[in-house]
């Protein structure tokens, strides 16, 4: 089959498209056949190996020996099941987390894929995993979101911000977001009650409150977004960007050293995908209470560009790599 591979840590020239042995799956495992695999700022941090804490945590300190066939999000049709899988077969329509999903064929363990509802496309349904549960357990876990609330979300327009405005509006949250000019009128069709054009104004200059802020971008000072927030307020920082060594884990502890000082809560989260939380995605696009924005597409063979896009930090919305299967 052929897949994205990189031998060596660097920038998209490094992602080879070639043949490589078609992966079997497990007791557990499903095998997909790949028709959409959604692009994360995760891919690029693997394949550059920066912040250094990845090749850390297991991935390689010199080589990408763990994972050299990137991606994570999936959607596609079971080719083959695992002896121990019970809840699909061969045929069905999934999408999920899996493994190396850069490829014409993927493994996944089973508890971490669902059905893909008939209404979603596979490129929709791709885009969804990790962003979208990022965006659910952000507002609903670390936020504690309800009905009535003031969020803020900075960095609307990007793949986790378009989850969260429409998320937050399920909740009956009112919703203020910040975006560049040409992202406005996507926001407000996803539901936002406030758009704030960061071209023309700066959100942290205003007298308004809110209840919580999700920061995807953290370009202003913690004590900035800290004022921004009511008396029992709590912020999100969740940027991947915070420099060579650390990335965005940097926020996270300095997250932990502000807390003894403020009633403000800070709740950085690093999401974890579940079962339950998949179906509940998929639960929400089916009812069409949820959207995914595809902002681009990509053919396998072009994987780099893909990448190159998303780290740029201008993407619209999710994008996707597209496959086509040899069969």
């Amino acid at each position: 089959m052929k897949a994205i591979v990189h031998d060596e840590y660097g920038e998209p020239d490094v992602l080879d498209f070639r043949e490589v042995d078609r992966p079997e799956p497990g007791g557990k495992q499903v095998l997909v056949r790949v028709h959409a695999a959604g692009v994360n700022i995760a891919d690029w941090f693997i394949m550059t190996g920066t912040p250094y804490m990845v090749r850390l945590a297991g991935f390689g300190l010199r080589r990408p020996t763990k994972r050299p066939v990137p991606g994570t999000d999936v959607a596609g049709t079971v080719e083959a099941v695992g002896s121990a899988v019970t809840r699909f077969k061969p045929g069905d329509e999934v999408f999920g987390e899996g493994r190396a999903t850069f490829a014409e064929y993927a493994c996944a363990d089973e508890d971490d894929l669902v059905a893909k509802p008939a209404n979603v496309t596979f490129e929709e349904a791709a885009g969804v995993p990790l962003a979208g549960i990022t965006a659910l357990q952000m507002l609903r876990d670390a936020a504690r979101l309800s009905s009535g609330q003031r969020l803020l979300v900075n960095g609307s327009s990007g793949g986790i911000g378009t989850f969260a405005v429409q998320i937050a509006k399920s909740m009956g949250a009112e919703v203020t977001a910040v975006c560049g000019p040409r992202n406005v009128e996507l926001v407000r069709e996803l539901g936002a009650d406030h758009v704030v054009d960061y071209s023309r104004e700066d959100f942290t200059h205003t007298s308004e409150r809110y209840d919580a802020i999700l920061d995807h971008v953290m370009n202003h000072p913690f004590s900035a977004l800290l004022k921004l927030l009511t008396p029992t307020g709590v912020l999100m920082p969740n940027s991947g960007n915070g420099g060579k060594w650390l990335g965005g884990a940097r926020h996270t502890i300095k997250a932990a050293a502000l807390s003894p000082f403020t009633r403000r809560r800070l709740a950085p989260l690093l999401a974890r995908t579940t079962r339950a939380d998949l179906e509940e995605m998929a639960r929400m696009m089916e009812s069409g209470q949820l959207g995914t924005v595809v902002g681009g597409t990509y053919p396998l063979s072009d994987a780099a560009r893909a990448v190159q896009h998303v780290a740029e930090g201008h993407a619209r919305g999710k994008v996707v790599i597209t496959v086509q299967s040899t069969g």
